[in-house]
């Protein structure tokens, strides 16, 4: 996408998630570009030299603090080059056949599995990168990655919906449910929950304990406002709990009015 003069504080943004929510992993940007070069001029930006899945290099920003870029010659294969439109849905893709008797019963099951993955579309664009957000290297990301526990996420949920109220109704693919996530907010731009599937875990260093976020720019600021609010009024991560055998009225009188 057209290069855009980063006007965000990024490091302040990212000091508020690590405040409200004491995620562990490094939030991270992600960003498409219609031509190659204009990823390959990102300050200190690294080039694979191995053959990876989209989550590896999600994972070595999200990880290990890297700057990573790539086009589809890096990944590898049509089901992780078409998610992020590096790659066509076509009749071949769209089969599914290579994940018959092995992730679903039949070929139909398989098809109808390609055919429900929201991805981006095809054509416009020629490279992918991802960076750290506190790094400032990524001009205006696309959407923002966030990893976090199941209890973090619906309090970062609570924040997103502080102020104009919105209910979220989120689909699961099962594999391939990078298409939940970066897929679905890259090609919507709709903040997109998922539970990371086998390859995740497997192949992008994913813990068990963890959910992903993908959301805009514009959402995660609304969702940390959203925070800032709720934690005014004590209702903050971790979430100190009360006790499973206490009389419940005091308790609710602080979150929830006087019952």
């Amino acid at each position: 996408m057209e290069q855009v003069e980063n006007t965000k504080d990024w490091q302040s943004i990212v000091n508020k998630l690590y405040q409200y929510l004491k995620i562990k992993t490094i939030p991270i940007g992600m960003k498409m570009f219609e031509k190659k070069e204009d990823m390959e001029s990102i300050p200190k930006i690294r080039r694979p030299n191995s053959i990876h899945t989209t989550d590896q290099i999600v994972a070595q920003a999200a990880r290990l603090g890297w700057t990573v870029g790539i086009t589809a010659e890096d990944l590898v294969g049509a089901q992780c080059q078409a998610v992020i439109g590096l790659h066509p849905r076509n009749d071949e893709w769209l089969s599914g056949k290579n994940m018959e008797g092995v992730w679903f019963e039949n070929l139909q099951a398989s098809s109808d599995h390609q055919h429900a993955m929201t991805v981006v579309p095809y054509g416009k664009y020629e490279a992918m990168a991802v960076s750290p957000l506190s790094s400032n290297r990524l001009d205006n990301p696309d959407i923002c990655l966030i990893y976090g526990t199941p209890g973090q996420m619906i309090l970062f949920i609570n924040g997103l919906q502080w102020k104009n109220y919105e209910k979220f109704e989120w689909s699961v693919v099962g594999e391939s449910s990078c298409a939940d996530s970066w897929g679905r907010a890259l090609a919507t731009g709709k903040p997109s929950l998922s539970i990371p599937c086998f390859a995740e875990r497997r192949y992008g260093g994913v813990l068990d304990d963890e959910m992903l976020m993908a959301l805009s720019p514009e959402d995660l600021m609304k969702a940390l406002d959203g925070l800032e609010h709720l934690s005014r009024n004590g209702l903050r991560y971790p979430v100190p709990q009360y006790g499973i055998q206490m009389d419940a009225r005091a308790g609710l009188q602080v979150s929830y009015g006087k019952k």
